[in-house]
């Protein structure tokens, strides 16, 4: 179940300015920023604004705020850096409960991409 704001999460500190992020994007219902250790060129995160612990904390009742983060995405994708296309593209990945890899209990789409050299198409 979602809440406003859990007091001990890093992401919730995030959205109340407590903590310093480089912001990518912002609304009522959603913050982007850039993640402080990326696995790629463009890797940023998305996180709707109220608390969510995971993915699995998600209802039927917040189907159109995920589906907005999705839709969202590759415009964030491309202003970032990422090229269009099938020779660019991005990634769009959540990492949900210890055995999906989860390590910042608030739900979060990370977004990667952007030109990598060293893998040969």
């Amino acid at each position: 179940m979602s809440q406003n704001h859990s007091e001990n999460c890093i992401f919730c500190k995030i959205v109340a300015g407590q903590i310093p992020s480089k912001k990518v994007y912002e609304d009522e219902e959603m913050y982007a920023f850039h993640d402080i250790n990326p696995s790629a060129p463009v890797h940023f995160l998305m996180i709707p604004k109220r608390h969510f612990a995971n993915l699995m904390d998600a209802s039927s009742a917040d189907e159109a705020l995920l589906g907005r983060m999705m839709a969202i995405a590759p415009r964030l994708a491309s202003e970032q850096g990422c090229r269009p296309g099938d020779t660019g593209g991005f990634r769009v990945m959540v990492n949900n409960g210890v055995d999906g890899g989860q390590e910042v209990y608030h739900l979060h789409i990370h977004v990667m991409g952007g030109p990598r050299p060293w893998n040969k198409n």
